[in-house]
């Protein structure tokens, strides 16, 4: 008998998630657990600017993305801003308690660092639009 347990998760399959981080060992950890995940990786990027141009870049598809909330001292938030515009969905990874992130960002995902990279994983899997398990 077939069980939930035994179907394949494809929450993460063909799914083009965007990492913006300026840590370059906390980047390759997201990038491995997406990629783990069945994910395909934009970036990773280290800053604001290059996280923007990837967004306003047509050829480049972007479903969900994770975010340093700060990037060489630079807030992310204007990036945050664009992606809750346009519906994709995010998660916060931020090296401070998550209380201090904006009022207009309280109720996102959010992990305080450190954290295991499949939590980064985890906190998005439940905001992305899935087709049904195999």
């Amino acid at each position: 008998m077939e069980t939930r347990r035994d179907k394949i998760d494809t929450t993460f399959a063909g799914k083009a998630v965007l990492v913006v981080e300026d840590e370059y060992l906390v980047a390759s950890m997201i990038t491995d657990a997406f990629e783990d995940a069945g994910a395909d990786i934009v970036g990773p990027v280290s800053d604001l600017r290059m996280a923007l141009d990837l967004l306003n870049n047509e050829r480049i598809r972007v479903d969900a993305a994770t975010l340093d909330v700060k990037l060489g001292g630079e807030d992310v938030f204007p990036l945050a801003e664009r992606l809750a515009e346009e519906g994709i969905p995010f998660v916060f990874l931020t090296g401070y308690e998550c209380h201090f992130l904006p009022e207009r960002f309280q109720g996102s995902p959010c992990l305080s660092k450190p954290f295991e990279p499949e939590e980064v994983v985890e906190a998005l899997r439940p905001h992305l639009k899935t087709a049904a398990p195999v």
